[in-house]
């Protein structure tokens, strides 16, 4: 079978960095390192020559940073999707937002070079999902037919999946049949679950959002602690309605979005008087915490056929077996079609298990919430 490696172009000031990032990459089946340059500058003088499909680049650099390189990209045109390194303090997740804005297509922290340090290993599975599954995009729209496809996690498991080359993309299989217990009623909540590809995912529908819309949104966002409440005040900022980071005992009220803090699970608990929201640092479920899947049963347990369950891009499966038991329980649900995903994972196994009861692109994720909040308020 002919094979397409995907060229990763690593920018940061720091040598020892670039070696490590380098080894990652060479580690990932698929993945190829296309160049090296040691600030925003150089790389730009390097992109023409080294035709990356995808960009590791640090923020804090000499002569031109992070920031001022997605400006410059943003001016010339140059669409190559990258992947923001960002140091774990409140002002670099201020910074990181900033990127998203300007472009970025995702973050991750970036890694200790300590090697005593434990998220190093942490900071190479994420690199081996973010970089196949934007630069595998890119090769793809650049016409290349080799593009890389996934395999879900086993279940209970952090194990990432290998990455697949392929000449085409797998179709779903026949989707189960699920009967409701039910008949889809009032939709008094609204809850999201995504993952890779989300950061922008999320700024497209939420701009997009009804201002009058009279239901609560939950968000599970796969997301390292520490970026969460600047995420949510990055999405707070061109959504019209309120956007804020979930803090234990919230009350659930119309009009407000919760986004779950990293490194804790979100879920809903029934009061006399108003829902609140609960958090919790329970054990990992599908290898995340957050994880869509406690969202998703929460809301399934409370709400039965009064909610909206969307399962939009990510890799794997959280939240594709609690949003068939929503829909079972007659619930609305909605997941994200495969052309629009940066990876179809978590919309395809729930499609699979016949959790979603309508696919909708990307750019028509918004006025279908929208439409299906007014019809059923």
């Amino acid at each position: 079978m002919e094979s397409y490696e995907i060229g990763v172009l690593i920018v940061d000031d720091s040598a020892l960095m670039r070696n490590i990032i380098a080894k990652i990459v060479d580690n990932t089946p698929g993945l190829v390192v296309a160049g090296r340059a040691m600030n925003g500058q150089f790389a730009l003088d390097k992109i023409p020559v080294c035709k990356p499909d995808v960009i590791v680049l640090d923020i804090e650099m000499p002569v031109m940073d992070g920031l001022e390189f997605l400006k410059e990209r943003k001016k010339r045109g140059i669409d190559i999707p990258v992947i923001m390194l960002s140091s774990l303090t409140t002002e670099n997740a201020a910074v990181t937002m900033q990127c998203i804005e300007l472009g970025a297509s995702d973050f991750l922290p970036k890694p200790n070079a300590s090697s005593q340090d434990g998220n190093l290993g942490a900071v190479a599975a994420r690199l081996a999902e973010l970089l196949p599954s934007y630069g595998g995009r890119y090769a793809k729209q650049k016409g290349n037919k080799c593009i890389p496809l996934y395999r879900p996690p086993i279940e209970g498991t952090s194990v990432v999946p290998t990455p697949i080359f392929s000449f085409q993309e797998e179709n779903s299989k026949t989707p189960s049949v699920i009967t409701p217990i039910r008949e889809p009623g009032k939709i008094d909540i609204i809850a999201i679950g995504i993952s890779t590809g989300g950061p922008n995912a999320l700024r497209e529908v939420f701009k997009k959002i009804d201002p009058n819309i009279k239901q609560p949104i939950l968000v599970v966002q796969h997301m390292p602690a520490g970026f969460t409440k600047e995420f949510a005040n990055s999405l707070n900022s061109l959504c019209p309605l309120e956007v804020k980071e979930a803090q234990d005992g919230d009350i659930i009220k119309p009009g407000r979005i919760l986004i779950a803090p990293g490194n804790f699970h979100i879920y809903v608990e029934k009061r006399s008087l108003a829902n609140i929201v609960r958090l919790s640092d329970g054990p990992q479920r599908n290898g995340h915490r957050p994880s869509v899947d406690v969202l998703f049963e929460s809301i399934s347990a409370i709400y039965q056929n009064h909610a909206l369950g969307v399962i939009m891009t990510g890799m794997g499966n959280d939240g594709a077996e609690q949003l068939a038991e929503m829909r079972k329980q007659g619930a609305h649900t909605i997941g994200q079609d495969e052309r629009s995903c940066i990876v179809y994972g978590m919309p395809r196994v729930a499609w699979e298990k016949g959790g979603v009861q309508q696919q909708v692109s990307l750019q028509n994720m918004a006025n279908t919430i929208n439409s299906l909040a007014k019809e059923y308020s």
